[in-house]
């Protein structure tokens, strides 16, 4: 028998399922995590490389919504849970039963360790929504992309939710030309950086790049 707490999120998701809420008013994007260990990974944060978060929030304007009858002012939003695959399969469950239903385009699904079934098994539940696996740690990249023939998965580098979140969005952006746009207009930032940080190494050279850019 689930806790308590555990007991409350799943009816709470069942209970949203049945709402049959305009598209628009929903979140997009589910991020699921096996623990909240893995939010520095998922999100950012605490010596990480930028995660989901940044992508979502900071590059491509969507909104975390953590109200579900009460959608923030942007058009696309996204919402995060912990589901632990092994001592929460049941809200794990709920969660991959009901996303559909809930309005949900696209999950993102990270898990670390040498078992991190969350990505596999939320895929497995959720079908035929996509979802995008995030191995949290080395070690957990055969385990997230284990999948067999028939069970679709698909899966980023150790570590890389950012670029889960850039798919996921391209996904997205399939059905709405303002994320295709937003999409476009992000990657032209980094053409713009990398052609910046070239012309000032070319005519800077290497030391006075350095003196400019890395000495304090």
């Amino acid at each position: 028998m689930p806790a308590d707490s555990v007991q409350s999120l799943i009816d709470q998701l069942h209970e949203e399922a049945e709402m049959d809420r305009p598209n628009d008013l929903t979140p997009d994007v589910g991020i699921v995590m096996g623990s909240d260990s893995d939010l520095p990974t998922m999100a950012g944060g605490q010596g990480k490389r930028p995660g989901a978060y940044a992508a979502l929030a900071d590059e491509l304007g969507f909104e975390e919504q953590t109200d579900y009858t009460d959608a923030p002012e942007s058009r696309f939003t996204f919402e995060t849970f912990v589901c632990s695959a092994h001592r929460t399969p049941d809200l794990m469950y709920a969660y991959a039963e009901t996303a559909e239903d809930r309005g949900i385009d696209v999950i993102i699904a990270g898990a670390g360790g040498k078992s991190a079934d969350l990505p596999n098994m939320t895929a497995s539940i959720a079908y035929p929504l996509p979802v995008i696996g995030v191995p949290v740690q080395e070690k957990s990249v055969d385990s997230v992309i284990g999948m067999p023939q028939g069970a679709p998965l698909t899966a980023v580098d150790a570590g890389k939710s950012f670029n889960a979140a850039l798919s996921a969005v391209q996904i997205l952006a399939r059905q709405h030309d303002e994320l295709r746009d937003r999409l476009v207009s992000y990657h032209e930032g980094l053409q713009t950086d990398v052609g910046e940080a070239s012309r000032d190494l070319h005519e800077l050279g290497t030391p006075g790049f350095k003196r400019e850019y890395w000495d304090e």
